[in-house]
């Protein structure tokens, strides 16, 4: 997997199964420029473009890579309307790269940030990813913009939140610093989430990337994925009528994070 950093924050990837030397781009981000130069450089031969969701930046450029590589699939969700899609995905199908390929892609339906947004996960000679676009990030979730806490619990909680603890999760920014920032501000004695932080911003300092994350990190360090835990309940109990209802709870840390400066 190489990541590629495309806009002020977005992360593109390329995905490629060394096997057959055959790829998938995930999240173009509307720099297909820059997609393809890494394409040609790491000399693979790219058969799809996995989309995770509509918005400009992460499908941006589907139709430009189109005219790059003629006959390229263009995959994205059946409800989200996805620029130059080719071929709609359902939740939990699977597609492979290729018939040449035993590299499997499990589509899961993760709504919240978008009604029709797809995590794209990867199980592979023992190693397992999942590309979260903007449903969940390092020390974060994306906005509820289509969908609410209802949408949103079962797609961290039942959805991504089953997955094996280990696979590594690949967002579709670079948010990590500022998030826990405002993780610290509500979950402030989590010695993981302060041993985090200190990482993130020697990463970032160094001009490294913070992603991988993995899911078990997430479940330590992310108020996303920690409704149950007693501290945040109380950090905003001021704000949730009812903060060991986990939705309630999960709503309030969205309304926080959104007003945090």
């Amino acid at each position: 997997i190489s990541i590629i950093p495309l806009n002020s924050d977005n992360y593109g990837y390329l995905l490629v199964d060394e096997s057959t030397n055959i790829g998938a781009v995930v999240d173009v981000s509307g720099q297909p420029e820059i997609v393809y130069d890494v394409i040609k450089r790491e000399q693979v031969e790219v058969r799809m473009i996995l989309t995770t969701h509509k918005h400009w930046d992460h499908a941006g450029g589907n139709e430009i890579m189109k005219k790059l590589i003629p006959n390229i699939e263009v995959i994205g969700s059946s409800i989200d309307n996805v620029e130059g899609c080719t071929r709609t995905v359902v939740d939990n199908e699977e597609i492979y790269l290729s018939n040449d390929s035993n590299l499997k892609i499990r589509c899961i339906l993760t709504p919240g940030h978008t009604m029709g947004h797809i995590s794209y996960y990867v199980e592979h000679n023992n190693e397992k990813v999942c590309f979260t676009g903007d449903c969940l990030f390092v020390g974060g979730a994306g906005k509820f913009f289509e969908g609410s806490a209802n949408d949103m619990y079962p797609t961290l909680y039942n959805k991504l939140g089953s997955l094996d603890p280990e696979t590594k999760i690949y967002c579709g920014h670079e948010y990590t610093v500022s998030n826990y920032r405002f993780a610290l501000s509500v979950d402030p004695k989590n010695s993981y989430l302060i041993e985090a932080n200190e990482d993130a911003i020697s990463l970032r300092n160094n001009g490294k990337p913070t992603v991988p994350s993995t899911l078990s990190k997430e479940f330590q360090t992310n108020p996303f994925l920690r409704v149950k835990s007693s501290d945040i309940q109380f950090s905003l109990c001021q704000v949730c009528s009812n903060p060991s209802d986990p939705i309630e709870l999960l709503a309030a840390i969205r309304e926080a994070k959104n007003n945090f400066k």
